[in-house]
């Protein structure tokens, strides 16, 4: 069994481990051995036809991760040697995550050494009958000690042509590569280090 100093030290220890960890998906390739989960790929489907994605994590916004697949797709079409490329398809996933947890720093009266043992208990109220509490549910009459929220995470995909020469005016899918990478690049945030 942890000593109280011991239990303090391995709760600010899991705090500032957190903190450090929570940051948005930067611009960076797409790779399952990374600190931070997300990132951009690309698959070659037919000659000059690429689909391209980009995954973000729970502190990424949507606008930021279609920004990205953007800056990809015209990242992309430069190093293929073209000059623009049509938005052929595109998909966005909005995935969300209900987590309920109790409260890390709720300590009833009597202290936590009792393992995960909490009191129950049912109550009435005027005019609406019989509730029952419990620490493991969400019942809004000790609300303080459980934490509710909603993780949401964006992928985005889209399948693209790339061209050479002059673009397409008259499409509204035809994207100048090269334009995109300079409107973007100030606001793109690469990984430290």
């Amino acid at each position: 069994m942890l000593g109280k100093i011991g239990r303090i030290f391995l709760e600010s220890f899991t705090v500032v481990l957190l903190a450090a960890c929570s940051q948005a998906t930067p611009y960076q390739p797409a790779s399952p051995g990374s600190a931070t989960h997300g990132g951009y790929s690309q698959q070659l489907i037919a000659p000059n036809h690429y689909r391209v994605r980009f995954h973000g994590n729970s502190l990424t916004s949507r606008e930021t991760v279609e920004a990205y697949l953007l800056y990809r797709a015209a990242e992309l079409t430069v190093e293929q040697g073209g000059d623009w490329f049509t938005m052929l398809d595109r998909e966005t996933e909005h995935t969300i995550t209900r987590e309920r947890r109790i409260d890390p720093y709720y300590r009833p009266w009597y202290g936590s050494d009792y393992g995960l043992w909490l009191p129950y208990w049912d109550y009435r109220l005027r005019g609406r009958g019989w509730h029952s509490w419990d620490p493991w549910h969400a019942d809004p009459f000790w609300a303080k000690s459980v934490d509710n929220r909603d993780i949401e995470a964006f992928e985005v995909s889209a399948d693209i042509k790339i061209m050479q020469g002059a673009a397409s005016s008259g499409d509204p899918r035809a994207y100048d590569a090269r334009r995109v990478i300079a409107d973007l690049a100030p606001r793109i945030v690469r990984p430290k280090g």
